[in-house]
């Protein structure tokens, strides 16, 4: 489970044995079940999350309705830009669409690591810039795409979610009732023939 990590950090820069051997003694890792929440909005985001298995739904509450807003799956960070440093309060929810398996990161543990290892800091800049910009991108996304060019998007992107993840979810994803989601796939499958 933990080379998982080890691959993805050294894909951003190589790590010596001895940076990969403090990576693997800080790693905590956490099992959930289905239905199980990682954060629940209003609580206080102190831990960032790297995805070994599972698929984790981000939504929030609008009108008391669940808006879904982002999944994290394998080889991705659950990581809330309402940042612990800052002590604001989550405005979202995670909550596992199955059985997950995550790295849990934190503050304290990271602070560690970046004294004995400098290189982990940058490392953490790039991830971090990494969210950021896919967190961004998707905002943009939906302002300026149709509901269909967002789905086509996620198809083309992430093609394993549409097998995984409830359509009523991807439908709220991509700001539409679940029959609008029919009926895009219909135009689609209808439109490749």
């Amino acid at each position: 489970m933990h080379e998982k990590i080890i691959n993805y950090f050294s894909k951003i820069s190589p790590l010596s044995t001895a940076e990969s051997e403090a990576l693997m003694t800080s790693m905590q890792t956490q099992v959930l079940k289905k239905g199980e929440y990682l954060l629940k909005e209003g609580q206080i985001s102190v831990n960032t999350y790297f995805v070994l298995e599972g698929c984790i739904r981000e939504y929030i509450l609008s009108d008391g309705e669940e808006k879904t807003t982002n999944f994290f799956s394998e080889n991705q960070w659950a990581i809330s830009l309402n940042n612990s440093s800052y002590k604001n309060s989550a405005n979202h929810n995670w909550i596992c669409l199955e059985d997950t398996i995550v790295v849990v990161g934190n503050e304290e543990k990271a602070q560690q690591l970046f004294k004995n290892f400098p290189k982990f800091e940058t490392i953490s800049r790039v991830i971090m810039e990494m969210a950021f910009a896919e967190q961004k991108e998707a905002l943009a996304s939906y302002y300026t795409d149709s509901p269909k060019e967002r789905y086509l998007k996620l198809l083309k992107t992430r093609p394993e979610l549409v097998q995984r993840v409830a359509q009523y979810h991807i439908a709220s994803y991509i700001g539409v009732k679940p029959e609008s989601l029919s009926r895009i796939r219909k135009r689609i499958a209808s439109s490749s023939h």
